[in-house]
């Protein structure tokens, strides 16, 4: 466990509260100091002694991490994760679902037909850059790499996942969609070329290819078309942010950083330092995920229950958002919530 900067470690407990009730199966809890705590107090986000904990885990839960004050000297925020984990455990698959849950209010106006995830390369294309930026007082640049191992392994994740799913929402389509910028950059068209290539080896499943400017409008014009969608790491990054925002906001979506023999799983959102320690910050996108960790534990039986729990709880109205995404009757409550729900 990680349980990071800000609202993290709140929302860590509520999580592992939740956990708690759900597992009838050992299960072995570690703490990792890690994130801009860590970063003040050793000059490093992460220990070489930490990361050599979480290679040995089956998982890691993680709190989000980073406060906007602790910084490098290039500006870049010192307490962030994503270049140690993504990059050190090779977690090449950024998987983000979107969905729209019972009872909360889509900025879309619209009560369901929100379900889809988006896959989001996560080891190289501009994020490859991180760190690396080359360039003086009159000009900087930043190298987008893709590499045909990369788009086939995560064209490969893609597929895979769309054959487990139930399809799109609009025609129940099982259905993988590209999301680049083809017409302009070459590596984007080596990014949909490569998937085509590998689409071939999934005829049961469709195929389509969207420049990501036309993506994001139909994020917002008709999610229910979507069911998967693979695209490059910075695209991801924004339209992932972008989909939570129709779907009641970030602060409800989870996700899982996945590779060959290494996962963390996490909130999307930020470590909101602004509230926290004051009983303000929405759990559910950490409790999410923390089922998506059992998912990948094999124990799907027991995240299916976190993710019954929480939509009984809003479908049933125990647990309210306000417009911001914050829980209306504070952390605890709407954890006591989701807990009531479990039975």
């Amino acid at each position: 466990m990680i349980r990071g900067d800000g609202i993290g470690p709140e929302l860590v407990d509520s999580a592992l509260t939740v956990l708690d009730a759900v597992a009838d199966f050992p299960i072995e809890l570690v703490d990792v100091q890690a994130g801009a705590g860590a970063y003040r107090a050793e000059g490093s986000a992460m220990s070489d002694a930490g990361l050599a904990v979480i290679r040995e885990a089956d998982a890691t839960l993680k709190g989000p991490v980073g406060l906007p004050d602790v910084r490098q000297a290039d500006g870049t925020e010192a307490g962030l994760l994503g270049g140690i984990l993504r990059n050190g455990l090779d977690l090449y698959a950024n998987v983000r679902p979107i969905t729209l849950l019972p009872g909360v209010r889509s900025a879309l106006r619209v009560d369901d037909g929100i379900d889809y995830v988006i896959v989001r390369e996560n080891t190289e294309g501009l994020y490859a850059s991180r760190g690396k930026g080359v360039g003086n007082d009159h000009a900087m640049t930043d190298t987008l790499l893709v590499t045909r191992a990369g788009c086939e392994r995560i064209a490969h994740f893609a597929f895979k996942l769309a054959s487990r799913r139930s399809g799109a929402p609009a025609d129940g389509v099982r259905r993988v969609t590209c999301v680049d910028k083809a017409n302009v950059l070459r590596s984007m068209y080596f990014f949909r070329s490569v998937f085509l290539e590998v689409a071939e080896q999934y005829p049961d499943i469709e195929a389509e290819c969207l420049y990501v400017d036309a993506a994001a409008q139909a994020q917002v014009l008709a999610p229910e078309h979507f069911d998967v969608i693979v695209t490059e790491n910075l695209f991801g990054d924004i339209l992932s942010d972008l989909g939570g925002g129709t779907v009641g906001g970030i602060a409800l979506c989870p996700s899982g950083n996945i590779g060959e023999s290494h996962a963390y799983f996490e909130p999307i959102h930020g470590s909101a330092p602004t509230i926290a320690g004051q009983d303000r910050a929405n759990p559910l996108g950490q409790i999410l995920a923390t089922a998506m960790m059992l998912d990948h534990l094999g124990e799907q039986a027991a995240g299916d229950r976190i993710r019954g729990a929480v939509r009984a709880a809003l479908r049933g109205g125990s647990v309210r958002l306000n417009p911001d995404g914050t829980a209306v009757s504070g952390t605890r409550s709407t954890t006591d919530a989701v807990l009531a729900a479990l039975g």
